[in-house]
């Protein structure tokens, strides 16, 4: 049964919008997880532009589940993540100028600085985690890798403008979950995921994990955090 990963980054991105102390990511992590998440996720970048080095020290003493740390593959963010010592990190591909992540890590191109990473964060006893588009190519490199994980970037398919479109998507999701698998891989996915697109990807096997923040914290705004993790939780879990 797949388990749901809250990003709390947008909690962080209002607080910022003013420069004061609230809303509170620490305080929206454990909403979430009273609510049903098992694990929350923060992205440190390189600009600070939302999570802080505060918070990833607090949360990393208050987190009851899974604390989930992504993070660049540089020198900065591995030395960061082995003090800290995150249960999880996963490496993603960051650029100053936009907006969210736009894509996969691109391992193949830059594979010894991500297996040099991996092997650092393992040594200090972290779960290692590569966020991949879902390419045949970039999965196998990923595993060559040494990373436990691989966490696929569904944000082609979430978004899709047809229906041919959504269902060419969910089909390469679905033989990149498979593949994963077969190599003895973790499979996490999130991107771009909301109450709606989630429905199709809840009914594969072999997902553990969905790691959603900007449609719950969305909806969190109109309903409350409580609710609307809850909400996604049952989504993500079919009866």
């Amino acid at each position: 049964m797949a388990k749901l990963g809250l990003n709390v980054d947008h909690i962080a991105t209002v607080r910022q919008a003013r420069g004061g102390t609230e809303p509170d990511p620490v305080t929206a992590a454990a909403i979430g997880e009273l609510a049903g998440a098992e694990g929350i996720t923060i992205h440190l970048r390189e600009d600070r532009r939302h999570i802080q080095d505060r918070d990833l020290e607090i949360l990393r003493r208050t987190v009851q589940t899974k604390l989930n740390l992504e993070m660049a593959a540089t020198d900065e963010m591995v030395g960061i993540a082995c003090r800290v010592k995150p249960e999880q990190c996963t490496l993603v591909p960051e650029k100053r100028q936009e907006l969210t992540t736009e894509g996969g890590l691109d391992v193949i191109a830059t594979f010894q600085t991500v297996q040099t990473a991996v092997q650092a964060l393992q040594q200090a006893g972290i779960i290692v985690s590569l966020f991949v588009d879902p390419n045949p190519e970039q999965i196998r490199a990923a595993h060559q890798s040494g990373a436990e994980a691989i966490e696929i970037h569904t944000g082609r398919y979430a978004e899709a403008h047809s229906e041919a479109a959504r269902h060419r998507e969910l089909a390469a999701i679905r033989d990149a979950v498979a593949l994963g698998n077969e190599l003895g891989l973790t499979v996490h996915a999130g991107h771009g995921l909301n109450y709606v697109n989630i429905i199709p990807l809840a009914k594969l096997s072999g997902i553990d994990e969905f790691n959603i923040g900007h449609s719950i914290i969305a909806r969190a705004t109109l309903v409350g955090l409580d609710r609307a993790v809850r909400e996604m939780v049952a989504l993500i879990r079919p009866r």
